[in-house]
């Protein structure tokens, strides 16, 4: 099987909380197509796509990523940093349940799903403005049974940990060196972002392809010297949001 989980836009979206981005006007019904496309592309990658309703009063809520953490055994509900996105998990909770068996981030720690990249049996959680000591350390306590290690990691002018890198291969990364210490990753091919797009690193492995916003060409071509197979898929809308492609799906496979 393999799922997405998926949210629609929020009419609200325009009101999205921004950390490291200054507020540019969202045009709501070209995000709605955007993120239509994507939706389409997760189809045509062999998943199936499970779209729950926009929420008018969560601006951020299309951001499904930050709710949960999806493991082979389990899925950990998070407690997201930002307090107006806490509403968020309840329905993407109900959503997994059919799926996995739930664990919870337990106030007072905080944990964004966009903080926690997961190579093998290894969960790096970038220590953020949204994501704490004590929400590494739950999750910790969390999945050790499971047979996950978690290795907290420093992060610099970015909102999450997959802003500044993301698995794009077997055993292959895609990370922007100014965000994220590569060298905590020397074990792994790394590929850096092109200096000119220092946000493209927020990219989505799905069905084989490399799932990213064609508004970054440069760092696209460096994916496919690789060697990889690539999917571009239009999301300037959300990108405006703080927002990438691994943002706005779950994926349970």
């Amino acid at each position: 099987m393999r799922l997405a989980i998926t949210r629609q836009v929020s009419p609200a979206l325009g009101d999205c909380l921004l950390t490291h981005l200054e507020r540019r006007p969202i045009d709501i019904e070209l995000a709605r197509r955007q993120h239509a496309a994507y939706l389409r592309l997760l189809t045509e990658l062999g998943y199936a796509v499970l779209t729950l309703p926009a929420e008018p009063r969560l601006p951020d809520s299309v951001f499904v990523e930050d709710a949960a953490v999806v493991l082979d055994e389990a899925a950990i509900v998070t407690r997201p940093g930002a307090a107006a996105r806490r509403p968020e998990t309840a329905s993407v909770a109900a959503a997994l349940e059919p799926y996995r068996r739930l664990l919870v981030i337990e106030a007072p720690a905080t944990l964004d799903g966009g903080d926690v990249l997961r190579l093998g049996r290894t969960l790096w959680v970038g220590l953020t403005e949204r994501t704490g000591e004590a929400g590494v350390d739950q999750l910790r306590a969390l999945v050790a049974p499971l047979g996950y290690s978690v290795v907290a990691v420093a992060v610099r002018d970015c909102l999450h940990l997959k802003s500044a890198v993301t698995r794009v291969g077997e055993g292959t990364l895609l990370l922007n060196p100014a965000m994220v210490d590569g060298r905590l990753f020397a074990h792994h091919r790394l590929i850096e972002v092109d200096p000119a797009e220092p946000m493209a690193a927020n990219v989505l492995r799905a069905g084989g392809t490399v799932v990213m916003p064609a508004h970054h060409p440069r760092t696209r071509r460096r994916l496919e010297h690789a060697g990889l197979r690539v999917s571009p898929v239009e999301a300037t809308e959300l990108a405006k949001a703080e927002g990438g492609v691994t943002c706005c799906s779950l994926l349970v496979e």
